[in-house]
């Protein structure tokens, strides 16, 4: 039988004071706390929206961004709020999802350190984002980052990137969900897990896994029960091993990715 989810009541956030920013985050000499106010201590190098950016748009950032901390399962938005701001993970994880008026969810997406979510095309959110850990996110508001794209080339044209990387995820995802067996759709999974970790600096695998099996479950369009026989499979295959529910060890990366791009038959 299918879960029945409702969004819960957005949470405030507790804004960082100043003092606050260099013991949360790596303190960087080249201007801690200085005119870049909290934008100076960021930790997260290449990964930052503003990396690299002007010290005139950083400024004009640093000046209405907030750091705010969410403890886990705290719900950010909601699908349907006025949409005034995006954030970007500094730390922790995120998922968002669309609740259909039964109470069935799928989830679209899951955030990690670096990622950036929260775009409108029009005024209201399009979707629900709840925190699956303790997270700590920067707050842009909208109608800055709208002004920028329009004043600075380089914020526009970092919107653009984001948001291209964004749609060849959509595309990926709707095919997993339209062609793919149980078996691939959580070695596709696992293995979209390992390269993100990849371009965020981190070894391939173990795998630690802050989600659990119903969130894996609602966003790749199979029961729990499903999700729990496929990973047993990979693991009596020697694919992958499980010391523990939240962390997976991918022991033949090369071996997984055949089944995810449907390289290898299903056994008898």
């Amino acid at each position: 039988m299918a879960i029945s989810y409702r969004a819960g009541p957005v949470a405030v956030g507790r804004r960082l004071g100043p003092e606050e920013f260099v013991s949360v985050r790596t303190a960087h000499t080249h201007d801690p706390l200085g005119d870049w106010g909290p934008c100076g201590a960021c930790d997260l190098g290449p990964l930052s929206f503003c990396a690299n950016m002007g010290r005139g748009t950083v400024s004009s950032l640093a000046r209405v961004q907030c750091t705010l901390r969410y403890d886990a399962q705290d719900t950010m938005f909601r699908e349907g709020d006025d949409g005034t701001a995006v954030y970007v993970l500094i730390a922790g994880a995120v998922k968002v999802y669309k609740l259909m008026p039964d109470g069935r969810r799928q989830i679209t997406g899951f955030f990690f350190r670096g990622d950036m979510f929260g775009f409108c095309l029009e005024t209201a959110y399009a979707y629900t984002a709840e925190t699956i850990s303790p997270v700590l996110a920067c707050r842009l508001p909208m109608t800055l980052l709208r002004t920028l794209s329009q004043t600075a080339p380089e914020v526009q044209h970092r919107i653009m990137l984001r948001m291209i990387g964004k749609l060849a995820t959509f595309h990926d995802h709707v095919l997993l969900l339209g062609r793919k067996t149980a078996r691939e759709r959580v070695a596709s999974f696992l293995l979209s897990l390992s390269d993100r970790a990849c371009r965020r600096g981190e070894p391939p695998s173990p795998l630690v896994l802050p989600m659990g099996r119903a969130d894996i479950a609602d966003h790749i369009g199979l029961t729990v029960e499903t999700v729990s026989r496929a990973m047993t499979r990979l693991k009596r295959d020697g694919l992958l091993d499980l010391p523990s529910p939240g962390l997976v060890v991918l022991r033949r990366p090369k071996a997984l990715r055949g089944i995810a791009d449907g390289l290898t038959p299903e056994a008898a």
